[in-house]
């Protein structure tokens, strides 16, 4: 059986004023420290590709640059994600 790796980075884009950001950075936040992942965060409306992709969907969720979640971020889901 092939087993996936666990993901070595967790990005959190979000905007500013964004309710739901503000909710969802500390649940990602925390599962990706406990992960052992790096953390980032990325405004979308600092760089045009990820107002492109992305401004509609915010916060959005990227595991290793795939997107995972957007909108609202299930904390079980993402945790098995991590194999946390």
């Amino acid at each position: 059986m092939f087993r996936r790796r666990r993901p070595e980075l967790v990005t959190l884009i979000t905007r500013q004023g964004c309710h739901l950001c503000e909710l969802a950075a500390p649940v990602v936040e925390s599962a990706a420290v406990q992960a052992g992942a790096r953390y980032e965060v990325r405004d979308v409306d600092a760089d045009p590709a990820d107002v492109a992709a992305y401004s509609v969907k915010v916060p959005v969720v990227l595991l290793d640059g795939v997107e995972h979640a957007y909108w609202e971020v299930d904390e079980k889901a993402l945790r098995r994600a991590l194999r946390l």
